[in-house]
């Protein structure tokens, strides 16, 4: 299947079980229902404390719940970001990839490691410097269409 065949008919609907889950789980837990639910456990916990001596048993239910919770939520987070990076810089190279003054550099540097990332930040921060030059910081063009219009400008006699 090529990338027309997914997009043309809408999302595929192939998704693991787990990716399934993991989507469901992060809209429930996202919700205030789900906050609400657990406020409500942390209360009656808190309420029985004096029903059970404030024993380490007691103490013991609420820390191994959350850190249990909290373990497989990392999980859940985790692949639901994943997935919802991939999608966005999938969606961030269409619109590199469509605009014809758009750097084609850019597609894909997520794939980069932290060192070339550093020169392309290098090379943005560079470009800033050139728009604020030329007092257009409200303007924007490519690295390439600065580096030329700056060089221009130096070129250029000029007028008092």
């Amino acid at each position: 299947m090529n990338a027309n065949e997914a997009t043309a008919t809408g999302p595929a609907h192939r998704h693991s079980l787990f990716d399934r889950l993991a989507g469901r789980v992060t809209h429930a837990v996202g919700t205030p229902a789900a906050f609400a639910i657990a406020m409500l456990i942390v209360i009656i916990w808190a309420a029985t404390g004096p029903l059970f001596g404030y024993s380490e048993t007691w103490q013991l239910i609420i820390n191994t719940g959350t850190t249990i919770v909290t373990f497989l939520m990392v999980f859940v987070i985790q692949q639901s970001q994943n997935k919802d990076s991939v999608a966005l810089h999938l969606k961030l190279n269409e619109l590199l990839a469509s605009h014809h003054s758009a750097s084609n550099r850019l597609i894909a540097i997520e794939d980069l490691d932290e060192e070339e990332l550093l020169v392309l930040r290098k090379f943005y921060c560079r470009l800033a410097e050139l728009a604020a030059q030329s007092h257009g910081l409200k303007q924007t063009h490519s690295l390439d269409e600065a580096d030329d219009a700056h060089e221009a400008k130096l070129k250029a006699p000029r007028k008092r």
